[in-house]
């Protein structure tokens, strides 16, 4: 990068009018010592998709959820790095980003523990019945014709779908929860990892079949889109209930909705939806087993501030000649194209 010029990085503009109050914070602490760098918001695309003309006139770009499919990629020479504020990159096509010489950078150490308590809630919430509990005393109706349908975890199975760094931090917390088994469904997961965390690694089927709770913990790509469907609801327990903190569409919504209301399955704990918002007209939204929160049960003081300033150091990474820690396409490292780059911001 020559030394006249500025290193530009752009923030997606989906926080709008809380874009300071979530990132400001972090923007000043990192950037502030560099006059060299300067940031502002990518301009506001209808489609909510980085499109090239714009995103190459930045080296850098914070991305919440913003769009980057593979037209998104072409002909660009500056952007180096999309470094997402969080660890999904299910919007960002990374075979493209990686063809271009684009890094793309996450933040999983600071959802990590978030994500997990939020999985955790959303348990304790369908095992208590909260939400019925909660309706019926804003009603005013009390314990009248209460039929208690809360269960206690003390013994119970949890089983994941996927066993990564966020499922590891739930079955931590499980443990000393009184979890008598835990089961992990991961093709990829190493197993000496697996027994360190006392999980049994065992296919699909048994997870859904023997799980009391079944948490989705895997990220959504062609291969796991849809992946818990009519099939898997259809072995579950009657008494089990389904959690899912991860992307919606990994879940087939329309089964699980019929799971629902053939009393297949117990419950839901959802904070997240096949279309987000999801429309005010969605089943899920109308029964009483089911908790919901709109994609955001993660979101404490922590996970805010975390995420923002990891995300921020990932771009200072890149802005001094480095390479992040945490990246959805490792291999784009070893390409000359991105080396090129890389060399031209420590110069």
């Amino acid at each position: 990068m020559p030394s006249n010029e500025k290193f530009r990085v752009a923030i997606t503009p989906e926080w709008g009018s809380r874009t300071d109050e979530m990132i400001g914070a972090a923007l000043r602490e990192v950037f502030g010592p560099h006059p060299d760098i300067e940031h502002e918001l990518l301009p506001a695309h209808p489609e909510e998709i980085g499109v090239p003309e714009v995103i190459d006139q930045y080296d850098a770009i914070i991305v919440l959820s913003y769009g980057f499919p593979a037209s998104s990629f072409k002909g660009l020479k500056r952007l180096a790095c999309l470094c997402r504020w969080g660890v999904g990159y299910d919007k960002i096509d990374t075979a493209a980003s990686t063809a271009a010489d684009v890094l793309v950078a996450l933040t999983p150490l600071a959802v990590r523990r978030p994500v997990a308590e939020g999985i955790i809630t959303l348990i304790l919430s369908v095992a208590k019945n909260l939400r019925e509990l909660e309706t019926r005393t804003r009603d005013g109706r009390w314990r009248e014709g209460l039929v208690s349908k809360s269960v206690c975890i003390e013994g119970r199975t949890l089983g994941s779908v996927g066993v990564g760094s966020i499922a590891g931090e739930m079955f931590r917390m499980a443990k000393g929860m009184g979890f008598g088994r835990l089961l992990g469904y991961d093709p990829y997961a190493p197993r000496e990892r697996a027994e360190a965390l006392g999980v049994e690694l065992v296919d699909l089927d048994t997870v859904m079949r023997e799980s009391d709770f079944v948490a989705v913990n895997t990220f959504l790509n062609d291969a796991t889109r849809g992946l818990v469907g009519a099939r898997q609801f259809s072995l579950m327990k009657k008494t089990a209930y389904l959690i899912n903190t991860a992307r919606g569409p990994i879940v087939d919504e329309k089964a699980l909705i019929a799971a629902l209301q053939a009393g297949e399955i117990a419950g839901a704990g959802l904070d997240v939806f096949d279309e987000e918002p999801t429309p005010l007209d969605n089943p899920l939204l109308h029964m009483d087993n089911v908790v919901v929160a709109p994609h955001s049960i993660a979101w404490t003081e922590e996970c805010i501030r975390d995420n923002s300033l990891h995300s921020v150091r990932n771009v200072m990474s890149v802005y001094k000649g480095e390479v992040p820690a945490h990246l959805a396409n490792p291999q784009v490292v070893d390409r000359p194209g991105f080396q090129e780059k890389l060399a031209a911001r420590s110069s």
